[in-house]
């Protein structure tokens, strides 16, 4: 009862610091920012679901190598995707680099049982994080938005995980 009830405080603290930050005009997180094969993405918070750490992975034969296997997060089994991998940026990991990965399910809502293997979490992003941004370029693919660029001159690219749970790539994993 009383962990409930703790849950429920926090709750209520969280919609309020949301509901102030709104009315004050002060910026709200809107991405999760990652980093996989060297290169940094943001990802819509509506989008991304639970973090997890690496679990295992039960491979599937006759897949494409981007696509690790199955997990089970929470009791319910996933696939697995290098995120890397997907986009054309595969990368032999030392069994060091993979114990520091994460597994980063989908959010319900996108009707897709996945989760993405990312190398690094980078923290919360809003757009006054950024100095400068430009639009996708004509050959990116749809599910590549706006490219930002920070203060340090790191160039962080938005994906649009619904796109790409829907793009033919992604859901054809047959080798």
């Amino acid at each position: 009862m009383a962990n409930r009830e703790a849950l429920r405080e926090l709750q209520i603290r969280l919609a309020s610091r949301l509901q102030a930050a709104r009315t004050e005009g002060l910026s709200v997180s809107s991405w999760l920012a990652i980093e996989s094969a060297g290169k940094f993405y943001l990802l819509p918070l509506a989008h991304a679901g639970e973090i997890f750490p690496r679990s295992v992975v039960q491979p599937v034969p006759y897949t494409q190598k981007w696509f690790l296997g199955v997990a089970n997060l929470r009791g319910g089994l996933v696939g697995v995707i290098d995120l890397a991998g997907l986009l054309g940026q595969a990368q032999q990991r030392t069994e060091q680099a993979m114990a520091e990965t994460s597994l980063l399910s989908l959010n319900a809502a996108l009707e897709v049982n996945a989760a993405l293997l990312i190398d690094r979490l980078a923290g919360l992003r809003g757009t006054d994080a950024f100095v400068s941004s430009e639009p996708p370029a004509e050959d990116a693919p749809v599910f590549f938005g706006t490219t930002y660029l920070d203060s340090s001159g790191t160039r962080w690219q938005e994906l649009d995980l619904q796109a790409l749970s829907q793009h033919p790539a992604f859901l054809s994993i047959r080798a």
